[in-house]
């Protein structure tokens, strides 16, 4: 037998450890891990246009399989191009192992041609970052990034120079055991019994959950009817906690709708489940607050906590459920139910009635019959910005399908590279990337990657030729919108000139029929829909602030002669304006 090299064995390790492909783009000092990949029967190279594509792939796929993903990238610009989506990788939680290739180790120190110091430079992005230097060390280094990765939850980077990857690996390297899974926790007796005197003092008791309950839904569920608590939830929650849930109340933050936040703020007791919610503007400073969650780094970082539970979602819950006092007045529960279905009917559905004929079609409205028609187990990619909202507000979970986008790190350009990732865990699942056309053209070069890997994905294209949500943000901040056109072509046409189907939609009525030719296509697909540049998201609660910014922009807006589109504007969101 042979005598492997170091790439051969790195590559072994990876796949001991699960990793069933490497995302990423060739290039010289990689081109020894390229080649063992190439000669391994049990890991594929997934070859995409831009090296962020294959961060941003590797982290949507450990997100869908729970498990270990993997990216590469070539020395200097190569591997520095993985930075963003291993930014939103590790934001995420997700388990990724990224290989950054590095120069002749000769080399290092001496600005040679290409140099960087990935060891240093994806240090704030990582949990694990450091350089081979010598083939000793390859074995046991690489199995500490992957335990990092998979028991922290996040990114491990290892650098290794390319004239090291070619060298004989050392003999008898001991193939020890692999962390492939993380263990539950459970709180301690003494906080299980501070929350549990809490909670039965509290009258009123509201439930915030979000990505930390994922597996948790019964616990939830059962909890919530034992103490007649309203559940709302964040963004990251919503896959997890909103179907099949009799007390829900809707989502809470700048894409928020419904009742969460009145429910977070006229309870006794917030209770904060798995969630690491950022905006603390949303949340209350003169209610009592409880978090649990599996980091203890979480605990108390976005609000003042009177008591924080180190534990995991579901272990917590099963401990509070036999122990806490049977609830049985619903009043305030009810009262925040009514509010939330008010909510719904006033604001969330707004734009799904009587817009058979509206042109350009309301992007709510895509979003509606983009929920009628999709899989029951599909999976959505949905770029940051007002895709977003509409995703937040009408793509309906059902806990077989997934939402998965930027939600943490808030990049552009992220629906169609995650895409990729979720549908090369399984080619006969559904998978839609709903990207505007910011974020799409942005790395609209991994369009080819769909075509050149058959990869059935349905791009779904909220074309408004404008960046939509950076402009809201410029309107409340009372400033005119600027440097946010696009000028865009026929998607369509490219999708057709790449070798994909296309379809644009213009009209309305025409919109179910693309959809489902789409849908129906057995590879890539486009359906590029022109949709209303002047159809924005309204915030669930706008201060007295927000309200001067906007109207001062408006008025900018009219000074600058543009009165036809403020009244546009005006009429695309009167509805939309929560009622005092």
């Amino acid at each position: 037998m042979a005598k492997q090299n170091v790439a051969e064995q790195f590559v072994d390790i990876l796949t001991r450890a699960g990793v069933e492909r490497l995302y990423g783009v060739v290039g010289d000092s990689l081109n020894p891990v390229v080649d063992a990949v190439r000669r391994h029967k049990g890991i594929e190279w997934v070859h995409v246009r831009h090296e962020e594509t294959a961060a941003f792939a590797a982290g949507a796929e450990a997100q869908i399989t729970g498990k270990l993903a993997a990216c590469a990238g070539s020395c200097g610009p190569g591997n520095l191009h993985l930075i963003n989506g291993l930014y939103d990788a590790h934001r995420s939680m997700a388990p990724v192992l990224a290989l950054a290739s590095q120069i002749p180790s000769s080399e290092i120190g001496l600005g040679f041609f290409q140099e960087t110091h990935p060891d240093q430079l994806f240090r704030e992005c990582s949990h694990y970052s450091e350089l081979i230097s010598s083939p000793k060390q390859m074995p046991r280094l690489l199995q500490t990034a992957i335990q990092h990765a998979v028991g922290q939850g996040g990114v491990s980077v290892v650098s290794l120079p390319g004239d090291i990857a070619d060298q004989p690996a050392p003999e008898k390297a001991a193939e020890t055991a692999l962390v492939t899974s993380r263990p539950t926790v459970r709180p301690g007796d003494e906080e299980i019994d501070r929350l549990v005197r809490m909670i039965d003092a509290a009258d009123k008791v509201t439930l915030f959950c979000g990505s930390g309950t994922a597996g948790a839904h019964a616990e939830v569920m059962e909890f919530a009817e034992k103490i007649k608590s309203p559940v709302g939830h964040a963004l990251r929650g919503k896959e997890w906690i909103q179907y099949d849930n009799p007390f829900d109340v809707g989502m809470s933050g700048l894409l928020g709708y419904g009742a969460a936040y009145e429910a977070t703020h006229e309870c006794d007791l917030l209770i904060l489940v798995g969630t690491d919610f950022p905006y603390n503007a949303f949340l209350p400073d003169d209610v009592q607050i409880a978090q649990i969650d599996v980091r203890p780094e979480h605990l108390g970082r976005r609000s003042k906590l009177d008591l924080a539970v180190w534990g995991d979602a579901r272990e917590t819950l099963r401990c509070l459920i036999p122990r806490v006092r049977e609830k049985h007045n619903r009043r305030f529960l009810d009262r925040m139910l009514k509010k939330h279905a008010d909510a719904l009917e006033g604001v969330v559905k707004a734009y799904t009635r009587k817009v058979d004929k509206h042109v350009p079609i309301h992007p709510e409205y895509v979003a509606a019959v983009l929920d009628d028609l999709a899989d029951d187990d599909a999976v959505f990619t949905v770029d940051t910005g007002m895709c977003n909202v509409w995703a937040a507000r009408y793509i309906s979970p059902n806990g077989r399908r997934r939402i998965i986008g930027s939600f943490s790190h808030g990049s552009m350009a992220n629906a169609l590279p995650m895409a990729i990732g979720a549908q090369f865990t399984d080619r006969r699942r559904q998978v839609v990337s709903m990207s505007g056309d910011g974020g799409f053209t942005m790395l609209m070069g991994d369009f080819l990657t769909l075509v050149q890997h058959d990869l059935p994905v349905k791009v779904v294209l909220f074309n408004n030729s404008s960046l939509g949500m950076v402009e809201l943000e410029m309107l409340v901040a009372g400033l005119p919108s600027y440097g946010v056109a696009n000028k865009n072509p026929d998607f369509a046409a490219v999708a057709e000139a790449c070798g994909a189907f296309g379809a644009r939609v213009e009209k309305p009525k025409d919109l179910a029929g693309a959809l489902k030719a789409a849908f129906k296509h057995k590879g890539p697909a486009l359906v590029d829909v022109v949709t209303d540049p002047n159809a924005l998201s309204i915030p669930p609660k706008i201060s007295a602030d927000m309200v001067t910014g906007f109207a001062l922009s408006a008025s900018k807006i009219v000074l600058d002669g543009g009165v036809g589109r403020m009244l546009q504007m005006a009429r695309s969101n009167l509805r939309n304006v929560p009622r005092p």
